[in-house]
């Protein structure tokens, strides 16, 4: 699946900088998943009760006399250096992945023409849409609907990143007759998986901010039964009232149960998923493709085990959240390639109508 060229119809350099600089979006994009994970997970949410600065600083306050001027003007908030750091360090990378797709955006205006145009406005209207859920996160005081649909923004953000990069650099592969048509086949279940994968994330999100993630702390079962009492009634209440603040959860335990055990579920569900979308890979041709995506969701189960029975030790909890973006950026991959593959067959014959029609005009001219 090497088979990249340009547009023979794009300029050349100007889609290299495009691509170069999509490509860079991409790990910053990364690096701020990852950083957002970070500081939900050390509780920094509300490391800087004040956006976009903290505590009316540009960084954060971390001399005597400015943690003493801090605590004044914030007295229901008193510094924590070992909150405000994550939060603004996230906010700083963010905020340079916005510049970037700014960068982008400009680029493609120069030449409008060019692929990935659209793509790229609507990648700038999602990022400034995540930064407004960003100061939500802290103003509404880390409200779960805001800090989950927060998480989605940021997964959505390095998706279309990663689609522009393979936009930009891939025209379509060419492949066996045969293993194009294999391939068409399982596109349906390709795009199911990819929603499940979103879904989950979702769910991850919902059991990060309601603090659930512990709420079960054995595995395969939960508190030593296979069903125990859950309230998901009021664990799914996504109407519930904003409170004065959401830090360590406002839930009773079998609703974060309830919330715990419908992660399980959609953990199992996407693995079904995904491990008979590999092996119908496997039985189409595309072997590589089989075994990286039954790698990546092997990986991200056995991260998701460990963070249960080792009690969500913080590097193992930060891994599982990247590794979703690896299984979800692999799922949307995947996607495309199946999308945008053409037949040997066909790409044979339409090169050899260009050459007849091409030899005919010659032959008219002569």
């Amino acid at each position: 699946m090497n088979n990249y060229e340009l547009d023979p119809t794009d300029s050349k350099p100007h889609t290299a900088w495009r691509l170069r600089l999509a490509m860079a979006g991409c790990a910053l994009a990364v690096v701020v998943v990852v950083l957002g994970a970070f500081t939900r997970l050390v509780d920094a949410g509300l490391g800087c009760p004040d956006w976009p600065g903290c505590y009316g600083h540009l960084t954060w306050p971390d001399e005597h006399h400015e943690i003493q001027s801090a605590n004044a003007a914030f007295p229901h908030a008193p510094v924590q250096t070992d909150k405000t750091w994550p939060e603004m360090v996230h906010r700083y990378f963010a905020g340079s992945l916005l510049l970037l797709v700014g960068g982008l955006t400009v680029l493609a205006w120069r030449r409008r023409g060019q692929r990935a145009f659209k793509q790229t406005h609507f990648l700038l209207a999602l990022i400034l849409l995540q930064a407004v859920f960003g100061m939500w996160t802290v103003t509404l005081k880390l409200w779960p609907q805001i800090v989950t649909a927060h998480l989605l923004g940021g997964m959505a953000t390095l998706s279309m990143l990663w689609l522009i990069v393979e936009r930009l650099r891939n025209k379509g592969r060419l492949i066996p007759a045969h293993e194009f048509r294999s391939l068409q086949k399982i596109r349906p279940l390709a795009f199911i998986a990819v929603v499940a994968v979103v879904l989950q994330i979702a769910l991850g999100g919902w059991t990060s901010s309601n603090y659930a993630a512990l709420a079960c702390a054995d595995f395969p079962t939960c508190h030593g039964q296979w069903w125990p009492q859950a309230d998901f009634q009021q664990g799914f209440n996504i109407a519930q009232q904003i409170g004065p603040n959401y830090l360590g959860g406002a839930l009773e335990s079998d609703a974060r149960t309830a919330i715990h055990l419908t992660h399980r579920i959609g953990a199992l569900i996407v693995s079904v998923l995904v491990l008979g979308l590999a092996l119908l890979a496997w039985r189409a041709g595309s072997r590589r493709w089989a075994v990286g995506l039954a790698g990546v969701l092997g990986l991200q189960v056995c991260l998701g085990i460990a963070n249960v029975v080792m009690f969500l030790p913080l590097p193992i909890a930060v891994a599982h959240n990247a590794g979703a973006a690896l299984l979800l950026l692999g799922l949307l991959t995947f996607c495309y390639r199946i999308q945008t593959a053409q037949p040997t067959d066909t790409a044979r014959e339409s090169s050899q109508d260009k050459s007849d029609a091409h030899g005919t005009v010659l032959a008219g001219e002569l």
